[in-house]
């Protein structure tokens, strides 16, 4: 049981050297008001002077005292010395103290609670110092020291205040009553010391501490402690023995021996759980490399394989949050390109003077019987054109979706990569070089089949059957009036009405290119549609739908066709082979291989911690198995 203290002790400065100070080991906290004489407490049970004295706020650190008792100085080499492990700021101050004159113990002493600001002090000094405090005696595995001043009202007490806020059963507080030969004239701390004022469940410990004049006069800590224990005999004889620094260390070094075996069980969980978490920390991190060939081929495979995986909707690590990989190439085809297609109207952009002029340039000089065809083509292609720009809008968003799928496998498929900085941005730089190479021909092929259907205009093709019947069926309209017309009385024509005449009429249809005035007269610029021009238009527009549905259709079938094979599976066919030729080459292994900075330190601190948290565990084990065993089983094996 002894040696349980220097054990946690030397756990303690482990941790503190590794950085793991999320361990929270057993130790006393000493908290006290300013003045109160704490500093006076912790050299009592040093034996020597060694902390700054002054006005104010002379601790403004947390210093972790750590006393080891070692073997008088005849049967040992060196001399007694403290030892101070250096930490940065804000970090405490540890200071290792050996002796011969000390009990082991593990004490954290911390500034003073202060109330009003005074000097250099920030105004929030008292905020600061509380904060600080709590800090440490929340620590459930920590006992806590109270030091309060026997000369000032215990119900006042700022130490026991802070204590009861985090120890409400006060099952880690034990009280020091301090400074008890400065009391009042007939008045003593009896009642203080019995806990009939104040309970405390640890007990209550009176001391009396050097005087200024003492510290003036150099009087030592030995020659203290022997006028301490005089003080008491005369004027506290039952408490005598219960009372001073000799038993307060005593009193110390005992609950914190039980306190460090009670929570031997607690702590072995909490530090098991911690070497699981830094076992896997490093096995994220990967082993140091050997082979490089073998490790480089390893990594260039596993994020091929990922990259495929990812479009085929096979990967491991799918998003929930968001598509992406080949659900959102789908989502393109389907959603986006589609929809878009599907919102293009057939005869968008065409007005009548579009059609009626397309039909008087395709006649010539000779007015037309029937509906000329070449009007009707020279209006479909345009109409034909328009799905040229969604299309390759397509091929876009494809591209940059393939983009985004290598982001995705090195952030969550192959944390190897995070490893080797420089092989990652040269996988990155080949994959998108590929890609980069198939977009334009992936454009150039959908662009030909916009063009596929522009070079040639089957109005024989199955789908298109209907409305070429009507079409014919208006033409042999336009015949038997056109006959009937011709055989009435030509006084007709005098009776005739000139389309200035007209309302209503349409502008722009006087002349479908530009007005000329070739007389002095008035031309007009405007008129309405004859029935015949109104029919003509009507069966251009009925054959232009009609034709655009069976393209656009086409086309909507084919630009995904299009873009999965010169695009996205040759992708997925050419990736590995064109990151093996690319990389695979003896001059750039040593080099793309080269590991961060931060992951070889990394391992490196996460290997120490692990290393200590094991061996940690086997100590605890091992204590814990000796600390409760039965005596008889003890004995037994000890007589073996």
């Amino acid at each position: 049981m002894e040696t349980l203290i220097p054990i946690i002790n030397r756990l303690q400065e482990v941790f503190l050297t590794v950085g793991a100070e999320i361990i929270q080991l057993p130790q006393i906290v000493v908290v006290g008001s300013q003045s109160s004489g704490k500093s006076s407490v912790l050299e009592s049970l040093v034996g020597c002077d060694f902390l700054p004295r002054g006005s104010g706020i002379v601790t403004r650190r947390p210093l972790v005292l750590q006393l080891v008792n070692v073997p008088p100085l005849e049967e040992r080499r060196k001399q007694e010395h403290g030892n101070y492990h250096k930490l940065s700021v804000p970090e405490p101050i540890h200071l290792k103290i050996y002796s011969p004159n000390v009990l082991n113990l593990t004490l954290v002493d911390l500034p003073g609670i202060t109330k009003v600001p005074v000097g250099d002090q920030p105004e929030d000094i008292e905020t600061q110092v509380q904060e600080m405090i709590l800090s440490f005696i929340s620590n459930p595995n920590s006992l806590i020291l109270c030091v309060s001043p026997a000369n000032s009202d215990l119900a006042t007490s700022d130490a026991l205040k802070l204590a009861r806020e985090v120890d409400p059963d006060g099952r880690r507080t034990l009280l020091v009553v301090s400074k008890l030969d400065l009391m009042d004239a007939g008045t003593d701390a009896l009642e203080v010391l019995l806990g009939r004022v104040i309970p405390v469940r640890l007990g209550i410990i009176g001391v009396v501490n050097r005087s200024q004049h003492d510290l003036n006069t150099q009087k030592t800590v030995a020659d203290a402690c022997r006028d301490e224990q005089a003080f008491l005999q005369r004027h506290y004889p039952s408490l005598a023995s219960r009372c001073g620094s000799r038993y307060l260390a005593r009193t110390l070094s005992r609950l914190l021996m039980h306190h460090i075996r009670d929570c031997l069980p607690e702590l072995k969980t909490r530090v098991t759980v911690l070497s699981a978490q830094y076992q896997a920390r490093l096995s994220s991190y990967g082993e140091p490399v050997e082979d490089h060939s073998a490790t480089l081929l390893q990594i260039v495979t596993k994020f091929a394989t990922d990259y495929c995986n990812t479009i085929e909707g096979t990967a491991r690590h799918i998003q929930t949050s968001e598509l992406c990989g080949g659900a959102r190439i789908c989502y393109i085809f389907h959603e986006t390109f589609g929809r878009t297609l599907q919102s293009i109207d057939p005869l968008g952009g065409l007005t009548e003077l579009d059609i009626l002029t397309a039909i008087r340039n395709a006649t010539g000089p000779r007015p037309a019987l029937f509906v000329p065809e070449v009007s009707f083509e020279l209006l479909v292609k345009r109409q034909i054109k328009r799905l040229e720009e969604p299309s390759l809008r397509c091929v876009e968003l494809v591209h940059e979706e393939l983009q985004r799928i290598i982001q995705h496998c090195s952030s969550y498929s192959t944390q190897e990569l995070l490893r080797f900085p420089k092989l990652h941005d040269s996988i990155v730089e080949v994959v998108t070089s590929l890609l980069r190479k198939r977009l334009p021909i992936t454009n150039e092929m959908v662009h030909n089949l916009v063009a596929i259907e522009l070079a040639y205009i089957n109005t024989k093709h199955p789908d298109f059957t209907d409305a070429a019947q009507v079409s014919a069926s208006v033409n042999s309209q336009q015949v038997f009036m056109y006959i009937q017309t011709h055989s009435l009385d030509g006084k007709r024509w005098k009776n005739e009405k000139l389309p200035s005449e007209d309302k209503g009429s349409v502008p722009g249809f006087g002349s479908p290119s530009k007005a000329v005035n070739l007389l002095d007269t008035a031309v007009p610029i405007s008129r309405k549609l004859s029935a015949r021009e109104q029919r003509d238009c009507e069966v251009i527009q009925r054959l232009i739908k009609s034709y655009f549905l069976i393209v656009r259709k086409n086309i909507q079938d084919s630009v995904p066709k299009t873009v999965m094979h010169f695009l996205v599976n040759f992708v997925k066919e050419r990736l590995q082979s064109e990151l093996v030729g690319q990389l695979y080459k003896q001059p750039l292994l040593q080099e793309l291989l080269i590991e961060s900075q931060d992951t070889a330190q990394q391992r490196t601190e996460v290997s120490h911690m692990l290393e200590v948290s094991v061996c940690t565990v086997v100590i605890l084990i091992i204590f814990i198995s000796f600390t409760y065993m039965p005596k008889g089983i003890l004995v037994t094996r000890r007589s073996y």
